[in-house]
């Protein structure tokens, strides 16, 4: 059934509102704010409409089925993109790319996929520009977390004019005040409506894609296990696990880069900083509190240097924890990868250089370090 609509999010709306009158950007304060007081409700609409048309447009949307599709989580920094990325190549599954994840609609995702074939017939021209496009946009963080318009990205996306996603924390770096990350603590109707039109939205893409499991990497969603479990109760999951020394300084550094660049306030931005730095002990401990009680959805934790080093070994390892068919596609993009070696940057960021104790936090997530014995071992090669 279709039962679920275009979901927006009109009291995040208002906050939003809010929050930009009373701290704006440096440049361009008012356009900004009467940009995104008029301009996002008028987008949502024109998605919700498309929303609306695609179960009248194309019936076998209401044939399309979400079975047990796979949830790749973890701790931002912990290889969860490589590990997506691998597990990508594997032709039973079923993913959005970044541009398709901002047009929910099936139709939207269809015209702009005929526009890239017709362009393609006539030189690519468009392709191109949004080539040269993507090359200045994500320059500065690229080092840090490669992405681009055409590759598989994070389907939190899918919630972005809903003003549901954590896309919106680029832009508004109000922690505290704006949560896109506690699903599991909102309140039941609200989780569920929002939960329910990510799942139409998933259905869309699996339509789009002709079939498949659905394949989903999002760090944020470790906030949202138990809601998953909830729209997805054949759900299963994979949470990569990296030394906390590595990856809270590593994503500080990412949002501090992101904020910076759109100009925000240093004390807002230093503000937010800190609450992330909580959140971030919530994203290793929350989603291994959820798997605990229920033991019978099927999910597997991988072991970030193991991911590493062997890659294989690792993916035929998680392949069999989710009961997983291993075909000979991706069996040798496995072991292509294993002849391989992860993306290694020189960046190196410290607790330090953001005010944190790095006691603390190994006395909160003791358990994880002494599991994982993390305290023995050296700083690590870094993938996204």
């Amino acid at each position: 059934m279709l039962g679920t609509g275009f979901y927006f999010d009109w009291p995040n709306y208002r906050t939003m509102l809010r929050l930009l009158r009373r701290n704006p950007p440096a440049s361009a304060r008012w356009r900004r704010f009467v940009a995104f007081g008029v301009g996002v409700p008028a987008v949502a609409a024109i998605h919700a409409v498309c929303f609306a048309l695609d179960p009248i447009l194309f019936p076998s949307l209401r044939r399309t089925q979400v079975i047990a599709p796979v949830f790749c989580i973890g701790h931002a920094r912990s290889g969860t993109t490589y590990l997506h990325r691998l597990m990508a190549t594997d032709p039973q599954f079923s993913y959005a790319l970044m541009y398709e994840l901002f047009f929910p609609s099936l139709l939207e995702k269809r015209l702009l996929r005929l526009l890239l074939r017709v362009d393609a017939m006539f030189g690519k021209r468009l392709r191109r520009r949004l080539d040269e496009l993507e090359k200045r946009r994500f320059a500065p963080t690229d080092d840090m977390h490669k992405t681009g318009f055409f590759v598989p990205e994070e389907d939190d996306a899918f919630l972005t004019w809903s003003l549901c996603s954590g896309f919106w924390i680029l832009m508004f770096p109000f922690m505290g005040e704006l949560d896109f990350y506690h699903v599991d603590r909102w309140s039941k109707p609200k989780r569920r409506r929002v939960m329910g039109f990510y799942k139409q939205c998933v259905r869309r893409q699996i339509a789009l894609n002709g079939g498949g499991t659905h394949l989903s990497k999002n760090p944020t969603f470790c906030g949202r296990v138990e809601a998953l479990i909830e729209a997805f109760p054949d759900a299963r999951f994979v949470v990569p696990l990296r030394n906390p020394d590595e990856t809270i300084p590593s994503l500080l550094k990412l949002l501090q880069t992101e904020w910076r660049l759109r100009g925000r306030d240093q004390r807002l931005v230093a503000s937010s900083l800190r609450v992330l730095a909580e959140q971030s002990l919530d994203s290793y401990q929350h989603p291994l509190d959820v798997l605990a009680r229920h033991r019978d959805v099927h999910s597997v934790l991988v072991d970030y240097r193991e991911l590493i080093r062997q890659p294989e070994v690792t993916l035929r390892r998680i392949y069999a924890g989710l009961e997983l068919d291993l075909g000979p596609v991706a069996a040798n993009a496995f072991a292509s990868a294993a002849a391989g070696s992860g993306h290694e940057t020189t960046h190196r960021y410290s607790l330090a250089e953001f005010g944190l104790d790095s006691r603390e936090i190994h006395t909160r997530l003791a358990t994880l370090f002494d599991q994982y014995q993390w305290d023995t071992e050296g700083k690590d090669s870094h993938v996204g």
